[in-house]
């Protein structure tokens, strides 16, 4: 399963867990440096918009959702 924790990375390389992460045996992962200051939108909205946008871009999911939408004028 995959997980993500926030960290902070000092100038010398160092990475902090801001949260205990428990695994059964050593794992890769991956290391995004982010900006200090969060973007207006949520840095997490912009990165998993991609991700999103194929499961819910799909016609079953806008057929499942209609009853929730304004009727669309032609």
């Amino acid at each position: 399963m995959i997980q993500t924790v926030e960290a902070v990375i000092d100038p010398q390389g160092n990475v902090r867990l801001l949260e205990p992460v428990h695994v059964r045996a050593s794992r890769r992962v991956l290391v995004t440096i982010l900006d200090d200051e969060p973007a207006v939108a949520s840095e997490t909205t912009l990165l998993s918009e991609a991700a999103l946008a194929i499961d819910w871009n799909r016609p079953e999911e806008e057929t499942a959702w209609s009853h929730l939408q304004p009727e669309r004028l032609s």
